[in-house]
């Protein structure tokens, strides 16, 4: 009826979206539902088995989609975002990881009863926390940046450590028992993971190259740069194992650090694949298990072993290996229970069980299923206790969705102390001291910059910020700051204020993907809003009850006042825009910009008198 592959295919990438579009839509955690619903298709529905249906190139197809994975998520390991953190993220990702190499050794020889040679491979790997799972958590924690670049750091780096290390153990046990391995081996798996990190180094050299000179078209930069992570990769790979991961992580570092100029393209670009690869992997992994290795999860020392691991290994791992830096004990607490393994960590043991049961190991025959029950339960006490567990500490930042005010004026000042009034994160950021003058003063939150430089990227936190409202009187100037920061903030999301009439005609010609959406009513520039500030209009918060509904408040005030937002009852906020039909409902708080009640004609005369250029000659307004 159904072309096997074709249909699997399809039910891959519906259920992997389809996961990542209920974990937006529901707030549950992306890869708990992935793993899920591939379990459902798989072995328990029995729709699709992708190891089966894909065959030889299964395992293939997994790795290629990790390597660009890690390579994606390397891509933003910019040293200026560990201003301060290096000393931390070194011993973690050195010392903590030979704690917790050593610490999963014991437990999985000990707990999980498997023999000394297995337990130190495995220990080996289980070092992994992996950008598969880290990265979809930190969208959805919200962290604060210290915590939050450390757990990307380490989650990236650590990668291709952890399956290098077990490849190096599985080197020794064989240079230690087999005759036939000789220390020549030994020597080529070193020879061959430096080689990895100077051919990513190189092939991250010579990519960047060719995108700042100009050798590569804008239309070619992704294609030609994933071309490079798949070559990089397989050339490594066929060499020693394993030691491509290492090769696409130095590539990503190297790039990261280069400061191309259209790096941010293709990171979207890179993130956007990362995602569905993400998606895909998890469904086809989960789907390919077998009832043999889902019942021998169920095994007491199964469970043993992965409980020491999450309240034990990962803690003093972390403790232990942090002593003499600059972390609080909040920082080491969280970081001490947030390890969740993904990708990585079942693909890779797939292989070494394989490996180590032709070596006669017979005990490695139960590590898929020890791996399994590890990633699954640390995605599920990870996922769904992050952000619950950070907020205890103090380390996320609040639920309250928050406003970037870009552009200083009168008006964007006063607007800010409404909000910061509501108990709203609020900041307003521009490149001259003077025109934050009023925000200083007003004691509104304020960042002297230019946000469109790369270097805002990493003194500005816009974790708290949900909305972006461009405010400045130069309407082109707003038009970018929006089209630039939709991949962060979303298309509906970011505004700018109303365009100038002499300037509707020819932005009615541009894409409708260029610029922001334009906030309050059409008509309200710069110049109109903040006379109104300038000749005595006021900021008006208005709550809504049974007796006073939004249609009376309409009718009352809306005639002569400015209608800004509602600020729902549920901590929610929603605009006033010319597109938007928006009603307020009974605990909802309508703000507005309208003349006082008393001197209301008087108000209104003065702001008709004020000209443009006695507003912009006002020391208030730059």
């Amino acid at each position: 009826m159904f072309d096997s592959v074709l249909f699997t295919i399809m039910l891959i990438v519906a259920l992997g979206i389809g996961s990542q579009w209920l974990s937006w839509r529901f707030g549950m955690p992306a890869i708990v539902i992935m793993t899920v619903s591939g379990l459902i298709a798989g072995p328990l529905l029995g729709f699709i088995n992708p190891a089966e249906d894909f065959g030889n190139i299964f395992n293939t197809v997994v790795s290629a989609a990790v390597a660009i994975i890690l390579f994606e998520g390397s891509l933003n390991l910019d040293y200026r975002e560990i201003k301060g953190l290096g000393r931390p993220i070194v011993r973690i990702v050195t010392f903590g990881a030979l704690i917790a190499w050593i610490l999963g050794s014991l437990a999985a020889h000990y707990l999980a009863g498997l023999s000394w040679a297995v337990s130190s491979v495995i220990g080996g790997l289980f070092i992994v926390t992996g950008p598969t799972v880290i990265l979809p958590l930190l969208r959805q924690a919200k962290l604060k940046p210290r915590p939050a670049a450390i757990l990307k750091w380490e989650g990236i780096i650590v990668d291709p450590l952890g399956a290098l290390l077990a490849v190096f153990t599985f080197e020794i046990i064989k240079f230690l028992l087999v005759q036939e391995v000789t220390i020549i081996a030994l020597l080529m798996f070193f020879a061959a993971s430096i080689f990895a990190g100077f051919l990513g180094w190189a092939c991250g050299r010579i990519a960047g190259w060719m995108m700042e000179k100009g050798h590569v078209p804008e239309f070619l930069k992704s294609p030609i740069v994933f071309a490079f992570v798949l070559t990089c990769f397989t050339l490594s790979d066929e060499l020693m194992h394993e030691t491509g991961l290492l090769a696409v992580t130095a590539m990503g570092i190297t790039m990261a650090n280069m400061h191309i100029s259209s790096i941010d393209d293709m990171r979207h670009f890179k993130e956007n694949m990362s995602v569905m690869l993400i998606s895909a992997v998890f469904v086809m992994l989960t789907a390919s298990l077998s009832w043999d290795t889902l019942f021998q999860v169920f095994n007491w020392q199964i469970g043993g072993y992965v409980l020491a691991m999450m309240f034990l290994v990962r803690p003093l791992s972390i403790f232990l290996s942090t002593i003499g830096t600059d972390l609080s004990w909040q920082e080491k607490t969280l970081l001490g229970w947030i390890a969740p393994r993904g990708i990585v960590a079942l693909t890779v043991s797939g292989y070494f069980a394989g490996s180590l049961l032709d070596a006669g190991y017979e005990d490695a025959g139960i590590l898929t299923s020890l791996t399994l029950a590890l990633v699954v339960a640390t995605v599920c006490a990870h996922g769904f206790s992050i952000r619950g567990v950070a907020g205890k500490l103090g380390l996320a930042v609040d639920d309250q969705p928050g406003v970037l005010i870009v552009g200083g004026s009168s008006f964007s000042a006063k607007f800010g102390e409404v909000l910061r009034d509501l108990k709203i994160p609020v900041l307003i950021t521009d490149s001259s001291w003077d025109r934050l003058v009023v925000a200083r003063n007003l004691g509104v939150p304020y960042h002297r910059g230019e946000i469109l430089s790369d270097q805002t990227d990493y003194q500005l936190d816009l974790t708290p910020y949900d909305y972006l409202l461009a405010s400045t009187d130069i309407d082109s100037y707003n038009a970018l700051v929006c089209t630039t920061f939709v991949p962060s903030f979303g298309r509906m999301d970011v505004y700018q204020l109303s365009l100038h009439n002499q300037l509707v005609d020819n932005i009615q010609g541009l894409d409708p993907t260029v610029g922001g959406n334009i906030i309050f009513h059409d008509g309200a520039t710069w110049e109109v809003l903040n006379k109104k500030v300038e000749s005595g209009f006021v900021f008006r918060k208005t709550t809504l009850s049974e007796l006073y509904p939004f249609d009376q408040y309409v009718r009352e005030r809306a005639p002569d006042a400015e209608l800004l937002f509602i600020y729902r009852s549920s901590g929610k906020l929603e605009f006033f825009t010319e597109e938007n039909d928006i009603r307020g409902e009974v605990g909802d708080i309508v703000v507005s910009l309208g003349p006082p009640n008393k001197g209301q004609d008087r108000v209104q005369e003065k702001f008709k008198s004020l000209s443009n250029e006695q507003l912009k000659s006002n020391g208030k307004v730059n």
